[in-house]
């Protein structure tokens, strides 16, 4: 509580309690308000024309005959927009220039990947808008596609596109202490080279957007926008200095979303072309991205080579760590710039105590669609790739691999750690309590050792079954966002915030901190998120930020406006301002009886006497809150897993994770994260990946091709919830869930199939789907062989 406003007894907490969720009321009963159902009199459709080749040149596009059509409003390519036009990075990174490599509206001279925006078709309808679209020629001279990164770092600028710059963009390289020295003094050196899939957030709602023109002011109107999911304030900033119109001129407003997972609310392509085709038009402009295009147009993450060495002693003690990895980028630099290397190298250390460390990371151009941030972009490899080394090393040096992580796991010790090194221009500061009590904790919670009992028993049954487990160390909270709370004169409370709602729950969370600030029902809080009228400014959300930021900067407006209110009640009440309290719906005093109700205090604060302070007029309290530093959050992954001998499929029996949040808000909106989180994991480690044949062209444009996990293929998924590390640099103690449940599922599930598969060396690559896990049966060791065993025994 703020100086001067006490909290009275009896006031109940909503902070810390599984609420019902304020937003399920409207999305149950089929009152979400998605991009879909945003319709807008007079509207037209947009239709995007896409290059069916992954490198060509273009020669020429003949419009005509979709023109020509009826009902079609326009057809334009990349001569019909402003020359130049490239999409900027939201995030530079020192010593990188993105500027070569940087994103046109519609492709100019050449197509860079399958699925590039070439020309769009605006018509009356979506089918006529898809009719019309199949009517333009594309005239592309095809020229030979890179399409594995480690080579085309390896080689020079393309000599068929003279100008073009060289694959590799640059690299990050992060690192402390004597490398070279620790393997020198090592006794073992553990060596591995492995590679992650190419996978996607793919939400279950495509991307859409809808722009409307309010002209009624001339030409230089206000153009509001629908379904710019994220971070509408980032977004309106770019899209302002792209269409050179002022700022104050652009509406955000907010929609429902059908999940995000990192992908859905960057600045693309269709972000410009929507608005600018409102402009153009004077008439509401729609786009609605189907499945095949969303799975060539929207951005794909994770692929990646690694080559890591780990340096041990002879106790199997960590000595040094080096990793070199190649980062498969696709055809352009997208907004996040280098976020996705810097997190593959800044923290693959992890939770261990890792004297040397050097990490160098590749961003090398390929043709294939762009990649950018998916949930725990950087962690979900560098975990799988780092924990699966230590399982190596576990085997090379005859230790039992949960022993090699107890060993080098850091403790309270040793906490908080720095790492001497920055992180996004932020010391890294790892600020947990004991990352081996963790462990061993979490051991004991999963009953991690009768799921090994239970692993023997089946292996000596002839089952091919196997246990793995992961560390993780997590981050989040950095950056800043900002708030707006009021109250009215009938005593409602709104809240307003940076942060964007993309099915988390971020509504509730937000109105949880706001009602213990005041102490009204948290149902009685009404939140309102990504409007930009409301709101000047804010963060959004991605990065597990918007509860450690976003929440942090609500507490504070809420505190403002209690502020305020106790000045207006003192006046109420005639006593010092010292001896108001907080009571149930409004504020009392300490001194007397006397009572007054958020109402009847906001219709006060307009009276004459509170107008003539100078200070914003009624119950209204502003704050920003921008974070010195990240927060790190931890935890443990579990995995069981089967593996059927003829065909290769791998079965989960069990999964299980511990997660360290510091302070939950929401526990089951928590529970309900690292729940989701784990299941995406999971397809990246076992079936989730996109394709591309030797022209690279995509092979996996429907759910059919690019699998997902299915309810039924996976066990109860058990989730342990610490708050044994309140964050000590966050107010509130809060650090983020948002992606830990994704973080170490890749790691856990290579471990348990390696362990089933008895493999002396690694899986080599996720994700492990059965005719890869079939090329890895031939190596296993005969003990783990059910027909090489039993022959021996005959």
């Amino acid at each position: 509580m703020s100086a001067g406003v006490t909290e009275a007894t009896g006031v109940t907490g909503a902070v810390g309690r599984s609420v019902p969720r304020l937003e399920d009321d409207r999305l149950l009963r089929g009152r979400g308000r998605f991009h879909d159902e945003v319709v807008r009199p007079g509207q037209l459709w947009m239709r995007v024309v896409r290059s069916p080749l992954a490198h060509a040149r273009i020669l020429g596009v003949d419009t005509a005959r979709a023109a020509a059509l009826p009902g079609v409003a326009a057809v334009l390519t990349a001569g019909d927009l402003p020359p130049g036009l490239r999409i900027p990075v939201r995030q530079p990174h020192p010593g990188l220039d993105f500027t070569p490599y940087l994103q046109p509206p519609l492709a100019t001279g050449h197509v860079r990947y399958a699925g590039e925006p070439v020309a769009v078709v605006l018509a009356e309808d979506p089918y006529l808008a898809e009719d019309a679209a199949e009517l333009v020629r594309l005239d592309l001279a095809e020229l030979t596609p890179a399409l594995d990164a480690r080579t085309a770092a390896a080689g020079p600028p393309s000599e068929s596109l003279p100008g073009a710059p060289p694959p590799q963009v640059g690299t990050v390289d992060f690192g402390y202490g004597d490398v070279d020295a620790a393997f020198a003094a090592a006794a073992h050196v553990v060596s591995a080279d492995l590679r992650t899939g190419r996978h996607s957030g793919t939400p279950l709602e495509p991307r859409g957007l809808i722009a409307e023109l309010d002209d009624r002011d001339g030409p230089g109107g206000r153009i509001t926008i629908w379904g710019a999911a994220k971070i509408p304030h980032i977004n309106r900033r770019v899209l302002a200095g792209l269409l050179a119109v002022p700022e104050h001129r652009i509406h955000m407003r907010e929609t429902d979303a059908g999940g995000s997972f990192g992908i859905r609310g960057e600045f693309y392509p269709e972000d410009f072309l929507v608005p600018f085709l409102c402009l153009r038009t004077g008439r509401p402009v729609k786009w609605s991205e189907d499945r095949a295009e969303h799975m060539s147009a929207a951005n794909h993450a994770r692929e990646q080579e690694h080559r890591i060495e780990l340096a041990l002693d002879e106790g199997g003690r960590l000595l040094g760590l080096r990793d070199e990895a190649w980062l498969d980028n696709g055809a352009y630099i997208r907004t996040h710039g280098a976020v996705v290397a810097a997190l593959t190298a800044s923290m693959i250390s992890g939770a261990y105590r890792v004297p040397a460390c050097r990490s160098r990371v590749h961003i090398v151009t390929t043709n294939k669609t762009p990649i950018g941030t998916y949930r725990a972009p950087g962690r979900f490899q560098h975990n799988f790739v780092r924990e699966h080394a230590l399982d190596l090393a576990a085997t090379r040096l005859g230790l039992d691999p949960v022993e090699l992580r107890r060993i080098n796991l850091l403790t309270s010790a040793e906490l908080p750690h720095q790492r001497p090194m920055q992180v996004f221009g932020s010391p890294m500061v790892l600020d947990g309590k004991d990352h081996l009590e963790h462990f061993d904790k979490a051991l004991r919670d999963v009953g991690y050792e009768r799921w090994r009992a239970e692993t023997r028993a089946a292996r000596a049954a002839g089952r091919l079954v196997g246990t793995g487990c992961a560390v993780i160390l997590e981050k989040a909270g950095l950056g800043y966002d900002s708030a707006v709370v009021d109250i009215g004169v009938t005593g409602a409370v709104r809240v307003s915030m940076g942060g964007a709602n993309v099915g988390q729950g971020i509504e509730t969370v937000m109105a949880q901190i706001a009602a213990d600030e005041l102490a009204v029902p948290v149902e009685s809080v009404r939140v309102v998120l990504s409007d930009t009228d409301v709101l000047p400014d804010g963060g959004g959300t991605f990065g597990s930020r918007s509860t450690v930021v976003g929440g942090e900067a609500v507490r504070r407006a809420a505190v403002a406006v209690r502020e305020k209110a106790a000045r207006v009640a003192a006046g109420l009440l005639d006593v010092p301002p010292e001896s108001v309290r907080l009571v149930a719906g409004g504020l009392g005093s300490h001194s007397g009886p006397g009572e007054v109700g958020w109402a009847a205090l906001a219709a006060a604060s307009f009276t004459p006497r509170w107008i003539r302070t100078g200070e914003e007029v009624g119950l209204i309290g502003r704050a920003t809150y921008a974070a010195d530093g990240m927060t790190y959050p931890y935890g443990a992954h579990f995995a069981q897993a089967e593996v059927d001998p003829g065909t290769g499929e791998v079965r989960l029996l069990r999964y299980a994770m511990t997660y360290e949040i510091g302070r939950a808000v929401h526990p089951e909106a928590v529970r309900g994260q690292l729940i989701g989180g784990a299941v995406q994991g999971i397809g990246g480690a076992l079936s989730e990946e996109f394709r591309y044949d030797a022209r690279g062209r995509p092979l996996s444009l429907t759910l059919d091709d690019y699998v997902w996990p299915r309810a039924a293929s996976l066990p109860e998924i058990q989730v342990e919830i610490y708050e044994d590390a309140p964050a000590p640099g966050n107010p509130l103690g809060l650090r983020g869930a948002g992606e830990g449940g994704t973080a170490g599922s890749g790691a856990a599930v290579a471990g348990a199939v390696r362990d089933a598969l008895g493999l002396p060396g690694d899986v080599g690559a996720l994700p492990l789907h059965p005719a890869r896990v079939r090329s890895l049966m031939s190596v296993r060791h005969p003990a783990h062989d059910p027909k090489r065993r039993k022959k021996e025994e005959l």
